[in-house]
């Protein structure tokens, strides 16, 4: 699907995104990402939702978003609360869904103005 801004941003924006990619700001990205209005685009070294670790959330905490959007790939899947506590240690919120409804919130938030971080994995 592509989306388009309204007008020219110099945030990051999801300008389209399908099964396996993500585009930020037209430009297509097929690995794990973290995704910041303001900061560069970086992977994430995560290979799959199940290999997800404590030091994986450890790393969204140091980024210091007020909220993580957690793309989980095709199918909305939740972390296990242990996983969770750097985030939650943080008061920082953590929301799953699809990888798809991650990025369309993603930009949501970030129009907003939010400190939002979205963290998109992708079906391996």
């Amino acid at each position: 699907m592509k989306l388009h801004a309204d007008s020219p941003t110099a945030l990051n924006t999801v300008t389209a995104y399908g099964a396996d990619f993500v585009e930020i700001n037209q430009i297509r990205h097929q690995r794990p990402l973290l995704i910041m209005p303001d900061r560069p685009v970086e992977a994430w070294d995560v290979t799959s939702f199940d290999a997800l670790s404590t030091a994986d959330f450890d790393r969204l905490r140091e980024l210091a978003p007020e909220l993580v959007v957690l793309g989980t790939g095709a199918r909305q899947r939740f972390a296990h609360p242990r996983l969770l506590r750097p985030l939650l240690e943080a008061r920082i919120g953590c929301e799953a869904m699809t990888s798809q409804a991650a990025c369309r919130t993603y930009n949501i938030l970030m129009g907003e103005g939010r400190k939002v971080l979205a963290a998109i994995l992708f079906d391996t």
